[in-house]
């Protein structure tokens, strides 16, 4: 989909990275981009940018900090006020290495990586209800095959692991079960999802990882430019527009791990749904 021309797009941690590729991407082919990040005045250099690059003035920031449950909300609620439609809520934003709890208790890996995700897309489920056809994109990672299933009572404690994979991989497992979910939930609605590993990538979601395995783990990585492609294929491609639920690596599906079974993504929810209650 090469025209994106009244179509409107959010991507969390869409400031740096994988990210900021895929808020450019948008922008450059007509699309409405609202970029969610931390820091806001991140966020607005790199909007400023994208704009000057693309002269459209499509690039629009709003705060968002994934380790606050409150502040996903209020992103949520933020979107919500503009009036807006949301075709495609992009969730990209990550993180890799950090240690410690997040603000509401959480492992702060996971609490980063999927529960302040799932806090955010359901505060926006009606919008993209509304704007249908609308798509959510997980941006997850192929470390999640390494996880061997989810310790529900290790979620609430620091991280354990001193370079934090093994965090990362039940996190990454937890965006492709919040996917199958969405995908059976949102069945008949016109709003399909789509889990990714955009490849090993050299971003700074690395930048926790203590030396000297950083500088070895990205040795052989891609770019970010590279890295985007599949998030980019799986919010505007209309050869995936049919299907929901799925898994994809290098811009073709492929089967996720046997852990991601129905019944641990429903369980999943149940405790997301649960922690994220108001």
């Amino acid at each position: 989909m090469d025209d994106l021309a009244g179509r409107t797009f959010l991507v969390t941690g869409g400031n740096t990275g994988i990210g900021l590729a895929t808020a450019r991407s948008l922008a450059g082919r007509g699309g409405r981009v609202y970029i969610a990040c931390r820091s806001r005045p991140r966020g607005e250099a790199a909007a400023a940018s994208i704009n000057a690059q693309t002269g459209g003035g499509r690039v629009s920031v709003l705060p968002l900090d994934l380790a606050s449950l409150a502040s996903a909300r209020d992103c949520a609620a933020a979107f919500g006020k503009l009036g807006e439609p949301l075709h495609v809520l992009v969730n990209n934003a990550g993180t890799g290495g950090e240690h410690g709890l997040t603000r509401d208790g959480f492992e702060k890996i996971f609490g980063i990586n999927h529960l302040g995700h799932f806090a955010l897309t359901l505060g926006l489920l009606e919008v993209l209800k509304a704007s249908a056809p609308a798509r959510i994109v997980n941006v997850s990672s192929d470390a999640h095959y390494s996880a061997k299933g989810i310790d529900f009572a290790a979620l609430r404690r620091p991280t354990r692991t001193i370079t934090g994979l093994r965090e990362y991989a039940v996190s990454k497992l937890c965006n492709v079960l919040f996917t199958e979910e969405l995908a059976r939930r949102l069945e008949g609605t016109g709003v399909t999802s789509y889990a990714l590993h955009p490849g090993v990538v050299a971003s700074d979601i690395w930048r926790r990882v203590p030396w000297p395995v950083r500088p070895i783990m990205k040795m052989r990585m891609i770019s970010t430019e590279q890295g985007a492609l599949t998030s980019l294929y799986c919010a505007t491609s209309p050869d995936v527009a049919s299907a929901s639920g799925r898994f994809y690596d290098g811009c073709r599906e492929r089967d996720p791990s046997r852990v991601a079974t129905p019944e641990l993504a429903s369980r999943l929810w149940a405790r997301s749904e649960e922690w994220t209650a108001v």
